[in-house]
């Protein structure tokens, strides 16, 4: 609810996905990885979905946690009967609701625009998505555990931008010049969105994209359980 309530946050949960959504249906940007009887709406909405996982779990929920860190709020909240995995499982627990209004919110405009996805991709989807953003939110929480607010503010919203402009979830890692597209298939963002047009587009799995993301999604973990600052 706190996120929801927040101007900027419902900017950057739902207001640019959506125009973003529109926009991409309105011009022919992706008409080159269009498959024969997909929609532009049908290309559009996989990337748009992982930049929704981007804006809740990486960049809303890191931020927000970066400034409770700084304010002294998780260290007073860890003291609680709650403790602090259960305040880690409800920021997980939040950020999965927050993305279940966020792909209601996306499907009913994008089947207005022409969506028709497959009820298998659909349900195929879900996991896929739990996936994602478990990967981002230790991402997330990683960056806002370690660095300062204002860092953890500037840090991420950069990362974002590079991420959804060429970090393979708009458009394909294969779009990019070769040495380019290798690199950035590595990337949690890539594997996201090679994980869902394979899901909606083709109703396949994209083994190699899982492998990267449980790769990503252990070691930003990992790493968060290591040098995560509670104050």
């Amino acid at each position: 609810m706190t996120m929801v309530r927040n101007g900027e946050q419902l900017l950057l949960l739902v207001i640019l996905p959506v125009l973003a959504l529109v926009a991409l249906t309105a011009t022919d940007l992706l008409d080159g990885f269009r498959t024969a009887g997909a929609s532009r709406a049908d290309v559009a909405v996989p990337g748009i979905l992982v930049l929704c996982v981007l804006s809740n779990a990486f960049s809303g929920q890191g931020i927000q946690t970066g400034f409770d860190r700084r304010y002294g709020v998780l260290r007073y909240l860890s003291t609680t009967p709650l403790g602090r995995a259960g305040l880690i499982a409800g920021k997980l627990l939040a950020i999965l609701a927050v993305l279940a209004v966020q792909y209601l919110i996306v499907a009913v405009v994008a089947l207005w625009l022409g969506w028709h996805p497959s009820a298998p991709a659909v349900l195929g989807s879900i996991p896929l998505l739990v996936l994602v953003a478990l990967t981002f939110t230790g991402l997330g929480l990683l960056i806002a555990g370690t660095l300062r607010a204002e860092a953890t503010l500037a840090v991420l919203n950069v990362v974002w931008v590079a991420l959804a402009a060429g970090g393979g979830v708009i458009f394909p890692a294969s779009s990019l010049p070769a040495w380019l597209s290798w690199l950035v298939s590595w990337l949690p963002s890539s594997a996201a969105g090679e994980a869902l047009r394979a899901c909606f587009l083709h109703g396949t799995v994209d083994a190699p994209a899982l492998v990267v993301l449980a790769v990503w999604a252990v070691l930003s973990w990992a790493a968060t359980l290591r040098w995560f600052k509670w104050v």
